[in-house]
């Protein structure tokens, strides 16, 4: 009689945003970057999926992305007392594009050339040198526009989900440019 109407698979997810943010965070960061690794193997012609790989992946953007965003926007909207006035939004963006955007992506390229394709430390550090400028720079044209529609337009506790959302994209990005880089290295030679 007194049975209550079933609860939609987004109902829950939002009620476990709610109940559990920093674990939702971190789930959901990690099944995007595994579904997105898989995405780019396909899209880049790996005929077997590298099911290491999309671990290894999910591992990272779960332990370290969602969390960290997780904190980094908590801490920020704090310290800003969650104002989303024109001058606020900008110094938003501006921390994250200086501290936050950088440090993902170089912690990401390490551990993806030392732990994802057991790279020796020296040839990584060489890559890093070579490629991280180039990749920071690319997301300094793209990430200020998602991070001031993140501060400006979307409440705290979905602001995660939205940069995933994107880093699901940017991941695909990533891995085709790399990969039509090493094919032209490879036909060069």
């Amino acid at each position: 009689m007194g049975s209550s109407p079933k609860k939609t698979n987004l109902q829950r997810y939002l009620s476990q945003l709610q109940q559990h943010p920093l674990r939702t965070k971190a789930i959901t960061a990690g099944v995007l970057s595994g579904v997105s690794d898989v995405v780019s193997q396909k899209l880049s012609g790996i005929q077997k999926i590298q099911l290491r790989r999309v671990l290894l992946k999910v591992i990272f953007a779960g332990g370290f992305l969602g969390p960290a965003g997780h904190f980094f926007h908590t801490y920020l909207d704090k310290f800003f007392q969650g104002k989303k006035d024109t001058t606020t939004v900008a110094k938003k963006v501006i921390l994250e594009q200086l501290t936050l955007s950088p440090l993902n992506h170089l912690l990401f390229m390490i551990y993806y050339g030392v732990v994802i394709e057991r790279t020796p430390w020296n040839l990584v550090r060489e890559r890093i040198k070579k490629t991280y400028p180039t990749v920071q720079f690319t997301a300094w044209t793209f990430f200020p526009v998602v991070g001031w529609v993140n501060y400006k337009y979307v409440p705290l506790h979905f602001r995660v989900i939205l940069h995933s959302l994107v880093a699901f994209f940017w991941g695909i990005f990533l891995t085709l440019r790399a990969r039509s880089t090493t094919l032209a290295l490879a036909k060069a030679k």
